[in-house]
């Protein structure tokens, strides 16, 4: 979504400038960092803190870093999206406390600080809207969610190139952002080409009064954008697979998958759009005060299944199907369209490799 149709050219010293002018209006600047082998969000304040030159090796259980080329953002994406910034792993909902005078509650009221994100990636970006349909409808929107992300400032980075597990141009949410950033980017080898996407991104724009890109660099971008998409060898259908509820709710292949799974929950904790969650009371050891706390869970954990006195998933077998089931297909009725969007962080950090569109592809295969 470009505001104006306009797009512009960014040297590196542009996207210094813009690293700064962001930090100079109080916004704490994120971006892909290189720690302890693998790529995570963390402050930067200059260019020279990116992992310039490092590229990812991406396979099925299997996460590498090597040497590359001289790009700023080689790097597609480590083991975290956007969700943790909007969606906290950890989110205080109401505190107790007792005193003499009787047991009080105070609820936590929704605060966030201003953080600016560099070099999201589309597939993420995708996430953050599916999520917003999750957490934002109308009527009930979730306040702490809300408020987290009403003060995220999202620079997206576009794809020139694709690792070995992703599937996003499949699920249409990628290599190319489309909407939901405040500021695109593509490094074209030269600079970056620049797209607004927000209103508050064309006031940041004008602060940084950048040149105009020529039709060569607009070309450059697409054509590498293009390439990217083109490079994928991974594929799932983007509409709801049905079947996988009906035809194929008893097929052998769900144990076989059982079998490998590990029930370790890794693919949710790293899935852009997943958003089940617990709600915990943590005491004092005072005894005089509580605390109510909302925290990350997955419905792999088979605590997650345990409703008054009955567990409603006990097996692998039954909770890996709840995954993908809700995910492909009936996520599509609850709020319009895939919980995937082809990232492939599933694949890559699953301990033993398993291939969700690989997995799918033998269920949706010839009924057994």
């Amino acid at each position: 979504m470009n505001t104006d149709g306009t797009y512009y050219f960014l040297t590196a010293e542009g996207l210094e400038q813009l690293i700064t002018v962001l930090r100079d209006d109080g916004y704490q600047t994120l971006a892909p960092v290189e720690q302890d082998g693998a790529v995570l969000w963390g402050e930067v304040s200059s260019l020279a803190e990116l992992p310039k030159g490092r590229r990812e090796e991406q396979q099925p259980g299997s996460y590498r870093l090597s040497d590359a080329d001289s790009s700023y953002f080689g790097i597609n994406h480590g083991f975290q999206s956007l969700k943790s910034m909007t969606f906290k792993a950890k989110q205080s909902l109401v505190r107790f406390t007792k005193d003499e005078n009787g047991i009080h509650f105070e609820p936590s009221k929704p605060q966030a600080e201003k953080i600016a994100v560099i070099g999201a990636r589309a597939c993420d970006v995708a996430g953050l809207q599916i999520q917003r349909k999750v957490f934002e409808p109308a009527d009930y929107p979730d306040p702490y969610f809300k408020t987290n992300r009403e003060k995220l400032f999202v620079v997206a980075v576009n794809c020139t190139q694709a690792q070995a597990t992703c599937f996003c141009a499949s699920m249409q949410t990628g290599p190319r952002v489309e909407s939901g950033f405040d500021l695109a980017l593509t490094e074209i080898g030269t600079g970056f080409l620049l797209e607004c996407g927000s209103g508050a991104g064309e006031r940041l724009v004008q602060q940084l009064q950048p040149d105009s890109a020529d039709q060569s660099q607009q070309q450059q971008a697409v054509d590498l954008i293009q390439v990217c998409a083109d490079s994928q060898s991974r594929s799932l259908a983007g509409g709801a697979l049905t079947d996988l509820l009906t035809v194929h709710r008893e097929h052998p292949h769900w144990q076989d998958v059982a079998d490998r799974c590990l029930s370790c929950g890794n693919c949710t904790m790293v899935c852009p759009t997943c958003f089940c969650h617990t709600v915990d009371e943590v005491p004092d050891l005072s005894g005089d005060s509580s605390e109510r706390v909302r925290l990350w869970d997955s419905c792999f954990n088979p605590e997650h299944g345990y409703i008054h006195g009955k567990n409603m998933r006990p097996t692998t077998r039954e909770r890996y199907r709840m995954w993908i089931t809700h995910k492909l297909t009936t996520w599509h009725q609850q709020f319009g369209s895939s919980g995937c969007v082809g990232c492939g962080r599933c694949i890559t950090w699953c301990p033993v490799g398993i291939d969700i569109t690989k997995e799918v592809a033998v269920l949706m295969g010839p009924k057994p």
